[in-house]
């Protein structure tokens, strides 16, 4: 029995030394994993830090040299003019003026192409539609902005040759119909997370499958509804191609969306390509307009999160 038991000691001390190198090798796996994740996060954070320091930075250098009441009241933007003139309203306006038509066009298309995905389309039809929706998403902006000048554009001189070449309306359109699949893909996904149960009970009240959508559904989604509706709206804001190419490059304080305008994200290209020497004054406005642009697209971003915490509806 000693012997037998002896025996039993010396097998688990082997098994308990066989196991330990494989104990380490886990431990230190999942140190090398915790130490990589953690380096991306911080690479993140510094990058962010980073954009909005020089952001920052280059616009203060250009607050010193202009007035920022002038800035944020004056309605004429001509620094690459003899007279310098440094209001940011044309740009402005230009901006919301194009991110308006789209969100005319995304929003209402976007919301009932969401409504048939999620309430009407059998589940082959949804399997195909969505992918071929989503493949919008996809086509480059370049390829949308010369769509939006050769094709929509001519389209609308059709209609009323009083409409520019380049034009505010063309480019609205083609924008809307860009961001169109991230308003479509996020509100049918926010539609699907509504618990089955409270369709079931709607329908055994004796209400139709539109009145099961329109107030049952979509209230229920309405969080995530609204947060990707404000998401296309940042990412209609910070469109750049489409508006360059389709809208021109022309800062007219307006808000008629038949005649050239120019965005902020337009003005910014059109500094960058080269023309305007480093560290002028003419150069640091486009650091101004970044941080106007990053201004708008944060308050959108914090909009978006207050709505999904406010409205959020949690079911078991």
């Amino acid at each position: 029995m000693a012997r037998d038991d002896l025996t039993q000691h010396q097998s688990a001390a082997a098994r308990l030394r066989a196991s330990l190198p494989r104990h380490w090798k886990r431990i230190l796996s999942e140190r090398i994993i915790r130490f990589l994740l953690a380096l991306f996060s911080i690479v993140s954070i510094l990058t962010t830090v980073g954009i909005v320091s020089v952001l920052l930075f280059e616009a203060i250098l250009f607050f010193q040299e202009v007035s920022p009441w002038e800035f944020i009241s004056g309605t004429r933007w001509t620094p690459l003019f003899a007279s310098k003139h440094f209001g940011i309203w044309p740009l402005l306006t230009g901006t919301i003026l194009t991110s308006a038509g789209a969100m005319l066009v995304a929003l209402p298309l976007g919301l009932l192409s969401a409504i048939y995905l999620s309430e009407y389309a059998p589940d082959i039809m949804r399997r195909s539609l969505k992918p071929v929706l989503e493949v919008l998403a996809g086509i480059p902006t370049v390829v949308y902005g010369y769509f939006g000048l050769l094709f929509v554009t001519p389209l609308l001189r059709q209609i009323s040759p009083n409409i520019s070449v380049f034009n505010g309306l063309s480019a609205s359109i083609v924008m809307g119909i860009m961001i169109l699949p991230m308003v479509s893909s996020l509100s049918e996904d926010a539609m699907r997370a509504v618990p089955r149960s409270l369709r079931e009970g709607a329908y055994a009240l004796g209400s139709t499958k539109l009145e099961v959508s329109t107030r049952v559904v979509i209230p229920a989604a309405l969080s995530g509804i609204t947060a990707a509706f404000i998401l296309a709206i940042s990412r209609a804001v910070g469109e750049t191609m489409i508006v360059v190419i389709a809208a021109g490059q022309n800062p007219t304080f307006t808000l008629n969306p038949f005649v050239p305008i120019e965005t902020m994200t337009a003005y910014i290209v059109q500094v960058s390509l080269g023309d305007t020497p480093t560290g002028t004054l003419e150069f640091k406005t486009i650091f101004a307009v970044g941080l106007t642009l990053f201004i708008v697209t944060l308050a959108m971003n914090l909009l978006s999160q207050y709505f999904v915490g406010r409205f959020r509806e949690v079911y078991e």
